[in-house]
């Protein structure tokens, strides 16, 4: 692994749903290096999604650390955690709902930079996220609204928003559930080819392990909040130590297809 740029270490949470206490996180401990894609994968409910969303500041551990570039932040005020959101991006599972069905797609691209008061030469960054995320010519795309775009273009628009300010950590929330079984491999391929040009790290959280072998060289599962099994993903997928990997495994659709990302 490359020098962790993300360190997750014993992280706990839990809620109250219907009068109990559950238990999302049960000291998860994971790191991202700079650079690498990790893909967290497990069933509805298994805890990742709570993960992700503590990742980039949006939940609050019980318990445990968030480290990130060097810097603790689990319990940081809201002020100073502003400044380090905005090295890290979320995309959500369904781009149609994060996205502002008002705001054209030029505007909606933009915010992080608006958020980051690094306007200068907004539009032209904007055009080049576009561009590098396959919506080109930029021209085309730029002044259309939500629903004038396919689920496809949808996903692209969302991956150029976390784009257009480099940041150095995406945290991708089921990035391929909403699109076609058609678009789920250029996808793919986008995101490894940003990972490429800019060094950005990804952690994609995934309930399909076919997608994640594609995607991601290192790979954590995930059952009822506890991390269950990790490590490189073309030996945990054709080895797993785990029952519940290999249930994973078996489950999936296409799983004499899986060809783990050396």
């Amino acid at each position: 692994m490359n020098d962790a740029i993300l360190q997750i270490r014993d992280a706990s949470k839990t809620f109250r749903a219907g009068g109990r206490r559950v238990t999302a996180l049960d000291d998860v401990s994971l790191a991202v290096g700079a650079g690498e894609i990790v893909a967290l994968v497990g069933e509805s409910g298994s805890g990742k999604s709570t993960l992700g969303r503590a990742v980039v500041g949006l939940e609050r551990l019980d318990a445990g650390e968030l480290v990130f570039e060097g810097q603790e932040y689990a319990r940081m005020r809201e002020r100073r955690l502003r400044s380090l959101r905005r090295r890290m991006h979320l995309v959500l599972q369904d781009p149609y709902q994060s996205l502002h069905p008002g705001m054209r797609v030029a505007a909606a691209v933009a915010e992080p930079l608006d958020i980051a008061g690094t306007g200068n030469a907004r539009s032209a960054r904007v055009d080049e996220a576009l561009e590098e995320v396959g919506l080109a010519p930029a021209s085309a795309f730029r002044d259309r609204f939500p629903h004038q775009l396919s689920g496809g273009q949808r996903q692209r628009v969302v991956l150029a928003r976390a784009l257009v300010g480099l940041p150095r950590l995406v945290v991708a929330d089921e990035p391929t559930s909403m699109v076609d079984a058609t678009l789920r491999g250029s996808i793919v391929e986008l995101i490894r080819g940003l990972r490429d040009r800019h060094g950005i790290a990804f952690l994609v959280i995934t309930h399909d392990p076919e997608m994640a072998a594609a995607v991601a060289e290192e790979v954590a599962v995930m059952q009822e909040g506890r991390l269950v099994e990790s490590g490189r993903t073309v030996e945990v997928f054709r080895s797993p130590q785990h029952p519940y990997t290999k249930l994973l495994l078996e489950a999936a659709a296409d799983v004499g297809r899986l060809e783990p990302t050396a």
